[in-house]
């Protein structure tokens, strides 16, 4: 697998809504290659605090040469990140990790929570130009409308049909996106791919489990340096021991680890 380690310059910074960021970036290199469920290791400062680099997923790439980040401010990495200018360049390293399975010859469900919907933009994308006789349903969800509503527009213009939820009901239906699931008439060879919250991620896995249906998720965890080296995105597999989220995912076939309930 190729990575690049490069100063790549911010062409855009949008803010969706109070504490939500999108920034697109420049890189051939990375965007070339990049593919859905894969992530970026971005310094956020130019000094030595903070001293580790952050994760982000693509959130989707276009013309060949711009990739985009979406993210949630939370932290100090993120604040100072929110604060970029355009024209300015991050350092980032990428693009990293094992992305989702893409099989169209089945029924597709893209399922995401909070900023867990980032990386499903990139793979509906993907899919919409790719499974164009069988295209994925997008059930997304978020706390309130403010949240969800510019994702939604995304997804949208895509041309996906989408099913949104919010815990306020201040937009599409009134709860989480596993009620949506649940609520849906899904055929046997049903395959759903998921995006969010650990909580939610484990409710969607239990429900896969029961319907016997196809789940992949992808595992968003601290990472240090998103190679495999710092044992720090350790996630604990069925089979006994520990995988990578960094280099072993972050996207697994939900089957594959061993769930905590948290």
């Amino acid at each position: 697998m190729t990575q690049f380690q490069q100063k790549t310059q911010i062409t855009r910074i949008e803010r969706l809504a109070k504490d939500i960021v999108r920034i697109t970036l420049e890189s051939p290199e990375i965007t070339s290659r990049a593919q859905p469920g894969q992530f970026v290791m971005i310094r956020t400062g130019n000094g030595h605090d903070p001293l580790l680099r952050r994760p982000f997923s693509i959130s989707q790439t276009s013309n060949g040469k711009y990739f985009q980040i979406l993210f949630k401010v939370v932290g100090r990495g993120t604040e100072i990140l929110s604060h970029c200018c355009e024209g300015e360049y991050l350092s980032v390293l990428g693009p990293l990790g094992r992305g989702f399975h893409v099989d169209c010859s089945a029924p597709n469900i893209l399922l995401g929570g909070g900023m867990g919907i980032a990386p499903l933009l990139f793979l509906g994308k993907y899919m919409s130009r790719k499974c164009i006789s069988n295209p994925p349903k997008v059930v997304i969800g978020a706390r309130t409308v403010s949240e969800l509503s510019p994702l939604l527009h995304d997804f949208k213009e895509l041309g996906l049909p989408v099913y949104p939820a919010t815990d306020d009901g201040s937009l599409g239906y009134h709860g989480f996106v596993i009620d949506v699931l649940q609520e849906m008439n899904l055929a046997a060879d049903t395959r759903i791919s998921v995006c969010g919250p650990y909580p939610m991620m484990f409710a969607v896995h239990q429900f896969c489990r029961a319907k016997e249906l196809a789940c992949q998720v992808s595992m968003e965890t601290t990472m240090a340096c998103g190679m495999g080296a710092c044992l720090g995105c350790i996630v604990p597999v069925e089979k006994g021991g520990y995988a990578h989220a960094c280099s072993d995912g972050p996207v697994f076939d939900a089957e594959e680890l061993l769930w905590e309930v948290k």
